[in-house]
């Protein structure tokens, strides 16, 4: 009985943090690099007969050169609502709509930018694994509950926070992975 509570939460501990790190991984991806890609415009909302639609289910993605992304509009008739949604996002680019594709030409980065962007990134970094260690807090503490009602010997409790403790560090070196890779793209010129 005490083995299955105690997985049970460690089971949705694991959960919770991988979300936190999918989360930042998703982030990541919209923050630029000097490449185009389609997860920069994946998310962005456009307003399709008055409901707020991710872009992703409204068209399909090319990259036909590194700087130079297509869109193409399922329904030619969502393309103007495509373009006034990427000229108010935060992207920064021009759409050149020819009537059958938009196109999005990013241009370089400049190495202040890209230092900005850095910074970014290893913000989003620094919340992800305080999401994460805010769950491995929360979790800890219904382990810490179980122990009290009894229904957890101090044995069980400590090999049950090693186990938490082991998750988690392992989350936070996937979080410093993924921060390290975006980093080198992001300075790489």
């Amino acid at each position: 009985m005490n083995d299955d509570l105690v997985q049970a939460a460690l089971e949705e501990c694991r959960e919770r943090m991988h979300k936190a790190v999918e989360h930042a991984r998703a982030d990541f991806a919209a923050v630029r690099t000097g490449r185009a890609a389609p997860a920069l415009v994946e998310r962005v909302k456009v307003d399709y007969y008055g409901q707020e639609v991710p872009l992703q289910q409204l068209a399909g993605f090319q990259v036909p050169e590194p700087r130079v992304l297509v869109i193409l509009p399922y329904d030619k008739g969502a393309m103007k609502a495509i373009e006034k949604a990427i000229v108010t996002s935060d992207l920064g680019v021009n759409p050149a709509n020819d009537g059958s594709v938009i196109r999005l030409v990013f241009p370089e980065l400049t190495q202040e930018r890209r230092r900005e962007y850095v910074k970014v990134v290893r913000h989003r970094a620094e919340e992800a694994r305080v999401a994460v260690r805010n769950v491995r807090r929360a979790t800890r503490h219904e382990l810490e509950a179980l122990e009290r009602d009894g229904e957890l010997s101090s044995d069980e409790l400590e090999r049950a926070e090693k186990e938490l403790e082991r998750v988690t560090h392992d989350l936070v070196a996937e979080i410093d992975r993924m921060l390290a890779t975006k980093e080198k793209e992001l300075l790489e010129l």
